[in-house]
């Protein structure tokens, strides 16, 4: 049995949050973003607040821009690369075939010894 004078499932300060207790709230202005794969996304800013030019698509991740024509196109970036492709990038072929050739005369001589 709950007592007469007790609110269950309540605490103090718990309540109806409305305009009379936060204040009055700033005013606003929705700005439309377009992605390259044309998702829409509304964003809220204060009126009086600086708009950026590009804003990340919350569905695909894509730079979205305010032109609906003219979407701004996605980055591009560079594929994983190996070790040995930084390696090759550094030296040719040749010059491997040397350092291989220079490797396995230091091992055979310690070998050999």
């Amino acid at each position: 049995m709950a007592g007469g004078n007790a609110i269950r499932g309540t605490r103090v300060g718990a309540g109806p949050m409305g305009e009379a207790e936060r204040g009055e709230a700033a005013p606003r202005q929705r700005v439309p973003y377009w992605c390259a794969q044309g998702h829409e996304t509304q964003v809220s800013f204060a009126s009086d607040a600086e708009v950026p030019e590009l804003w990340d698509c919350p569905r695909c991740g894509l730079p979205a821009g305010q032109d609906q024509d003219a979407p701004p196109p996605a980055p591009h970036t560079e594929p994983y690369k190996t070790h040995l492709a930084y390696v090759r990038e550094r030296r040719s072929d040749a010059d491997g075939d040397a350092l291989l050739e220079e490797a396995l005369a230091k091992l055979r001589a310690r070998r050999g010894a």
